[in-house]
């Protein structure tokens, strides 16, 4: 069984009209809710395997504070080109390519393309993944490469306006 953890960017910041898409900084909400949602994540006690970031800068300060929740530093996250602004396709494309000996695999990127990607992976639907939301889906086979043409089960969603906490 392989586990996938799709996790959008925390809130970012538009208040720097002179940096581009890609140099964008999280705001204060997204500074706020990150360590929350990187704890509730925590405490699911999983063990990721692997983190896989678009490296755009409010993506990859998102995953830099869920790896340090888990004890982990930065550089234990790929960063991945690909990752920006991909589409589910491209997404399916990138976790096609994680060794098979990764059960867990935590994925750090943007919308639309993740909500896509949850809608066709899953049994899951979903109009739109928030900011700093994530949500993980199982999958019944032993191999990476069967991503493209199998669906799997949610298995947790949380985001940072849920009542569930």
């Amino acid at each position: 069984m392989k586990r996938l953890l799709i996790i959008r960017h925390a809130k970012s910041s538009w208040d720097f009209p002179e940096l581009t898409d890609f140099e964008r900084p999280i705001n204060h909400r997204g500074q706020r809710d990150l360590p929350v949602m990187a704890q509730r994540l925590r405490k699911l006690n999983l063990t990721i395997d692997s983190w896989i970031s678009s490296p755009a800068n409010r993506a990859i300060t998102t995953a830099i504070g869920h790896a340090q929740a888990f004890g982990l530093t930065e550089t234990q996250i790929e960063q991945n080109h690909r990752l920006y602004h991909a589409s589910s396709r491209e997404l399916q494309t990138v976790i096609s390519q994680t060794q098979d000996s990764i059960e867990t695999l935590a994925l750090f990127g943007h919308n639309p393309g993740l909500t896509d990607l949850i809608n066709d992976l899953s049994d899951f639907e979903l109009w739109n993944l928030p900011t700093c939301a994530v949500c993980g889906i199982e999958f019944d086979f032993n191999s990476w490469k069967e991503i493209v043409d199998n669906k799997g089960k949610k298995f947790y969603y949380d985001f940072p306006k849920s009542k569930q906490h």
